[in-house]
C-alpha cells in the first residue's frame, strides 16, 4: 500500500483528541526548532525572532498547564492506573518551565535593539557585539527549550495518545478543547495558523479550527498571509 495513503488513512481512523493533540506537538518541534536555528542568524530580525520567542513562551507554558490541570484529571477519573505515568509527565513540565524562564528572561527589547543607526536599529543588523550577545543569549537559551520540549513530547506521546483514545469520549475533548481555545493566550495567534498548515493536512487543521469564534473564522485568510510572510523572514538564509 502506498504510504501517502497508509497515513491518510490511519489519519481517518484516529479520534479527533489524537489527531489534535498530534498537531499541537509537532507545532512545538518545529516553532522550537525554528528559533532554535534562526537565533544566530544576523539577518533574521531581532523582533522577528522576539514575536516567535513570545509566542512559543505562552503558547507552551498554556499547553502544559491545561494538561495538568483538566486533561491529567479527565484522564485518572476514567482510568486511575494512569496516574503515577501522568504524575511524572507533570514533573517534566515544571522542568520546562524552568527552561521556559530562562527563554523569556532573554532581553529582546532593550537600548540595544531600538537605538540602533538608520535601518540597522529597526532589524537588529549592525549594532555590533552587543546584538551579538543578544543573539547568542538567545540561542542558548532556544537550544535548552528545543532539547527540553522535544524529549519531553517523546515520551510523552507513548502514554498520552493510547490514554486519549481508550479513556477521553468524543463529548469529553470537545468540553476540554473549548476550554484550551477560550484560554489561548492571544500572543501572534497568526503564527498558530501558519504551523498547523505546515505540519497537519488541511482536513486535519480544519477540524482543530472548527473551534474558532466565529468572529475569528473571516479574519483566517490575513492571518495566513502575515504567517506566511514572518515564517519567511524567520527562514531567510544569510
Amino acid at each position: 500500500m502506498n504510504m501517502v495513503v497508509s497515513m491518510h488513512m490511519e489519519s481517518a481512523s484516529e479520534s479527533a483528541s489524537v489527531i489534535e493533540t498530534r498537531l499541537a506537538h509537532e507545532v512545538h518541534r518545529v516553532a522550537t526548532t525554528l528559533l532554535a536555528e534562526a537565533a544566530p542568524r544576523p539577518s533574521v530580525p531581532l523582533a522577528a525572532l522576539a514575536q516567535l520567542r513570545d509566542f512559543l513562551v505562552a503558547n507552551l507554558r498554556h499547553h502544559h498547564e491545561t494538561e495538568d490541570k483538566d486533561l491529567w484529571p479527565r484522564i485518572v477519573a476514567a482510568a486511575p492506573a494512569t496516574e503515577h505515568a501522568l504524575d511524572a509527565l507533570s514533573d517534566e513540565h515544571e522542568r520546562l518551565d524552568a527552561a521556559l524562564d530562562q527563554l523569556a528572561a532573554v532581553n529582546m527589547s532593550g537600548d540595544e535593539v531600538g537605538d540602533g543607526a538608520g535601518e540597522a536599529g529597526g532589524t537588529g543588523l549592525g549594532v555590533g557585539g552587543v546584538t551579538d550577545g543578544v543573539r547568542a543569549a538567545l540561542q542558548d537559551a532556544a537550544v535548552a527549550v528545543r532539547d527540553t520540549v522535544h524529549d519531553h513530547l517523546d515520551r510523552e506521546e507513548p502514554i498520552l495518545f493510547p490514554a486519549l483514545r481508550d479513556h477521553i469520549s468524543a463529548d469529553d475533548w470537545q468540553d476540554f478543547a473549548q476550554r484550551v481555545i477560550a484560554t489561548t493566550p492571544p500572543v501572534a495567534g497568526h503564527l498558530m495558523i501558519g504551523f498547523l498548515d505546515e505540519v497537519g493536512t488541511p482536513a486535519e487543521v480544519e477540524l482543530v479550527l472548527a473551534g474558532m469564534p466565529e468572529p475569528v473564522r473571516p479574519l483566517l485568510p490575513v492571518m495566513r498571509r502575515q504567517a506566511t510572510d514572518d515564517l519567511r523572514i524567520l527562514r531567510v538564509a544569510d
